[in-house]
């Protein structure tokens, strides 16, 4: 065993995530390897120290927006390269699970949902089944494959996937349709559904957890279309909601969309004498890179009164 591998293993080893065959065979080459056992125990102490302090817990908002980036990732991603290794090289593929045992743990998991699916199946052919009727649980979505309203009612088609595509339909004031929509229009990776999801739930703003979704997808959505319709979702609570308000001031700050900042410094002229708003405005006409916004900022700034 050479010592690039142990170091490379070290925090797997301290973390107990090394298969029992690893971690005798490094265990055998720190008793034997002065370097690696010093390796390790300097490895110890850190860990030892970060033990010592809080773990912190990561935001909701953090963790939908992370996974909102993974799927968009996912869905960009080359093909292929799972099934080539699989097929063409096998020995490496083996060689991997021997010495992941979370990746062993995924591959059980897999075949554990996959008995869910033959079971589902047999029992959506059974007449007697019971119909779901309960909201679904968020963590066992694992997209929104449509959105869809049928024209002149408020009437709302979800199709969503589990295990297999399943379907809701309802108002929009129906509970579920209102969870489904939320899910949508943050974690979905596809931006044609998410802009469907924040369309309908522009509808419903006054909803306090419908605002946030809306706020959230302003902040963190990476399609500068979905962040458009959720601001046209918050334009009437920019004078009541100062969260609402600050939501529309960073994207006036710090959104990449011409378009977006366009509409965010619209929005906010009922409450350009705000102090927040007029700093900001100072700010903007002072030196923004877009010469559209520092004339409409300069503009605003000049029909305010003076502040005494």
């Amino acid at each position: 065993m050479k010592c690039e591998w142990v170091r490379e293993n070290i925090m797997l080893y301290i973390y107990n995530e090394l298969a029992d065959d690893a971690r005798y065979e490094l265990e055998q080459h720190v008793a034997r390897c002065t370097e690696c056992a010093a390796e390790l125990k300097t490895s110890r102490k850190l860990h030892a120290t970060f033990s010592q302090f809080p773990v912190e817990e990561p935001t909701p908002n953090l963790l939908a927006a992370s996974r909102m980036r993974l799927q968009e990732s996912l869905e960009t991603a080359e093909q292929g390269g799972f099934w080539h290794r699989l097929i063409f090289d096998p020995a490496a593929w083996l060689h991997q699970i021997r010495f992941s045992p979370a990746l062993a743990a995924v591959l059980l998991m897999i075949g554990f949902a996959g008995g869910i699916g033959a079971t589902y199946r047999v029992v959506s052919g059974n007449p007697a089944a019971i119909k779901e009727t309960a909201a679904p649980v968020q963590s066992s979505i694992t997209g929104i494959r449509s959105v869809s309203q049928e024209p002149g009612s408020n009437q709302v088609t979800i199709k969503y996937d589990t295990v297999s595509t399943q379907e809701a339909q309802g108002s929009l004031n129906d509970q579920r349709i209102q969870q489904l929509l939320l899910f949508a229009a943050r974690n979905n990776y596809n931006s044609g559904v998410r802009m469907d999801s924040v369309d309908l739930l522009t509808q419903q703003p006054n909803d306090t957890h419908v605002r946030e979704a809306l706020m959230y997808a302003l902040r963190y959505d990476s399609n500068p279309g979905v962040r458009l319709k959720a601001l046209d979702g918050l334009g009437p609570y920019v004078k009541t909601d100062v969260r609402v308000r600050d939501a529309v001031l960073e994207a006036l700050v710090n959104d990449s969309n011409p378009g977006v900042r366009t509409e965010a410094l619209r929005l906010l002229e009922p409450v350009r004498a705000d102090s927040s708003v007029r700093a900001v405005l100072q700010k903007l006409a002072e030196g923004d890179q877009n010469q559209y916004i520092r004339s409409q900022a300069r503009t605003a700034l000049a029909q305010l009164p003076e502040i005494d």
